[in-house]
């Protein structure tokens, strides 16, 4: 997302310092009551996302919907607070030895420790190699966010070599890297025609990228597409990224959350570091404990193995923790402990699996529920397949701008500009009126 508005004139080099110039003098002289003229602070556009939940909240409309929301809904469209964490709340209301004293730099140590385990596996070469540095971070932002600036500052890059993310990708990524310093490139991910992957573009790209980038993957669920690689294509992928000495970057944000399974939404970061690779990863617990407004996340560091793998840990994580002391000097405790009761005690561990089948279960149901009733509709078999074969919250319908538009304006059903959905959006309530709703604007604007 760019900083300006479409239709500010950026200032060039060359205009920027007269400019500056004379907006300091004119504060001086008194004809002008700030520095921060719009010369230099052009008004920056509405956050797309947050500018279309603003929409939804003023429509007055009995039967409006919400498809934007990235976070989970249950059946009665209620934000669900997730059974195995009212327990944990509880406990920790009960603790006589809690306290809100700062946590240390690297965070609640008993929470990063197991939230290594559950995305890297307790049997780990990484792990049991000491190889592993993990900091507890403002959910998964904050962890792209501190292996972004890490990168910009201490990844050799000779050539200025890109990151290189999928296209589309989560819209927060251009904001961050572009914020580090981090030249940006994309690589082809979602195809339009068969609404699934484009892997042959995917690889090619990665292929013909510049030796040592960096490549950016979503370990499971794609946001914003839903399209996932399968084992093998991970496994394929893997060989090109080693051919070529790139730096994977896993981006995690739905361990658990995607297919129910905390091991098989893993398994393209496991299989990386089971290959020996150096990578890092952002790892949030905003979906899968539905912490959403506790900012719970972690980002882990995963050195090559070798016989200095753990001087090479311990150095890096020196650097990590002076970047973190100066950004947020120490990462908040709630949510944190909160993950912490649960991914440490067996029974809870048990209970909130249930829950994370609960989850995504009802976002599968819906899945279902959506593609059978546009195929009834339009009395083509197999049509809206897609639904179906994406995975997560997120789904790409194939709907156009001009499509989202009209479905807005007429049915009032709201989604983001690009045609993507949250499926969490949807319920045993209002799953014919979207079906309707899409059924409609595609026989009218086709």
């Amino acid at each position: 997302m760019s900083p300006t508005s479409p239709s500010t004139p950026i200032p060039t080099e060359a205009t920027k310092p007269e400019r500056r110039l004379a907006s300091i003098k004119g504060h001086m002289e008194g004809s002008n009551p700030t520095v921060f003229s719009s010369d230099n602070v052009p008004q920056a556009p509405e956050d797309p996302l947050f500018g279309l939940m603003a929409a939804y909240r003023k429509d007055t409309f009995e039967k409006k919907v919400d498809l934007g929301i990235g976070a989970y809904r249950d059946d009665n469209a209620k934000p669900w607070v997730l059974p195995v964490v009212k327990k944990a709340e509880g406990i920790l209301q009960k603790d006589p030895n809690l306290n809100h004293e700062y946590l240390p730099i690297a965070g609640l140590a008993e929470f990063t420790s197991a939230a290594q385990k559950l995305m890297l596996g307790a049997e780990s070469p990484a792990i049991k190699e000491k190889r592993v540095a993990s900091f507890q971070t403002i959910s998964g932002t904050g962890a792209v966010h501190l292996g972004g600036l890490f990168l910009s500052k201490f990844y050799l890059r000779p050539n200025d070599q890109p990151i290189y993310f999928s296209s589309p990708t989560w819209a927060n990524h251009n904001q961050i890297f572009s914020n580090v310093n981090l030249p940006i490139k994309t690589y082809p991910y979602f195809s339009p025609q068969t609404k699934g992957l484009d892997y042959d573009g995917m690889r090619a790209a990665v292929e013909s990228a510049p030796e040592g980038s960096i490549i950016l993957l979503h370990a499971c669920a794609h946001n914003p597409t839903g399209v996932d690689l399968t084992h093998a294509q991970w496994a394929d992928i893997a060989k090109v990224i080693r051919a070529k000495s790139h730096f994977p970057f896993f981006d995690c944000a739905y361990q658990g959350f995607a297919s129910g399974d905390l091991e098989h939404d893993a398994w393209a970061v496991r299989y990386f570091v089971e290959q020996g690779f150096e990578l890092c990863i952002a790892q949030s617990f905003a979906k899968n404990f539905g912490l959403y407004g506790e900012r719970a996340g972690a980002f882990h560091f995963v050195t090559g193995p070798g016989p200095d793998a753990q001087n090479t840990i311990g150095r890096i994580a020196s650097q990590l923790a002076i970047l973190q002391r100066s950004e947020i000097s120490n990462p908040p405790a709630y949510g944190a402990r909160i993950a912490s009761l649960v991914l440490n005690d067996r029974e809870l561990f048990q209970e909130w699996e249930e829950n994370l089948r609960t989850m995504s279960g009802r976002i599968i149901d819906m899945r279902k529920a959506l593609r059978g009733k546009l195929e009834e509709l339009n009395g083509k078999e197999g049509s809206w397949k897609h639904i179906t074969e994406q995975i997560g919250m997120f789904s790409f319908t194939g709907l156009s701008e001009k499509q989202v538009l009209k479905i807005r304006e007429d049915a009032h059903i709201y989604m983001t500009k690009n045609g993507r959905i949250s499926m969490a959006g949807a319920n045993t309530g209002n799953v014919e009126y979207i079906a309707q709703a899409m059924d409609k604007v595609v026989r009218e604007t086709e």
